[in-house]
């Protein structure tokens, strides 16, 4: 049950933290670089481009650098975004290992269970030997209330697993968006510098 909880939040925070407006917004590129064209934004537009979204904050890191240093060099533009690129990507991948975790260890926990049960069941069924022998229904009705625990496991783990490979992909295609469009912003403003 606890597995099962935790894997249903996880999931919906997954869902309201990866929304695409919070990530990367489709047109914010285009638009930071046609506001730098003619010269880099004020201080307080990067400010503002950096609370917009995980991808602003990407961009704003490579305007701060060369607020901080007009005259730093191409490699050191490109580690400032890296960096912010590399604290993003951690922010994404939050909470993926946990899910990750309850996909592998509920059939484990539900196996579990299903041996316990079993231990019982057949603990229960008096000696080979005995005057009056087990009772074939009651032996049958007890291993399928032990395999449940089994079934239990696996509805938690399937989903869990479909959830955390579809929020991976995600994840990786945001990572790649940031990437290009950090390379592309460093490409414009050593073009602009020249």
């Amino acid at each position: 049950m606890a597995c099962s909880i935790l894997a249903l939040a996880l999931v919906i925070e997954r869902f309201v933290s990866l929304k695409t407006a919070k990530i990367a917004p489709p047109r914010l590129l285009d638009e930071v670089l046609n506001v730098s064209r003619t010269g880099l934004p004020a201080p307080e537009v990067v400010t503002q481009l950096a609370q917009n979204s995980a991808l602003g904050e990407v961009l704003a890191s490579g305007l701060r650098a060369l607020h901080v240093n007009p005259r730093c060099s191409e490699s050191d533009l490109r580690s400032a975004m890296e960096g912010t690129g590399r604290m993003v990507a951690h922010r994404l991948e939050r909470y993926l290992s946990a899910l990750a975790t309850i996909a592998s260890a509920a059939p484990l926990m539900g196996l579990f269970g299903t041996v316990i049960g079993m231990i019982e069941i057949f603990g229960s069924q008096s000696p080979a030997g005995g005057a009056t022998g087990g009772n074939p229904a009651q032996l049958a009705h007890g291993i399928s209330v032990a395999l449940y625990n089994t079934a239990f496991g696996l509805i938690i783990a399937i989903p869990s697993l479909i959830f955390w490979r579809y929020f991976r992909a995600r994840v990786d295609a945001y990572l790649l968006t940031l990437e290009l469009a950090a390379e592309r912003l460093a490409r414009h403003l050593n073009t602009l510098r020249k």
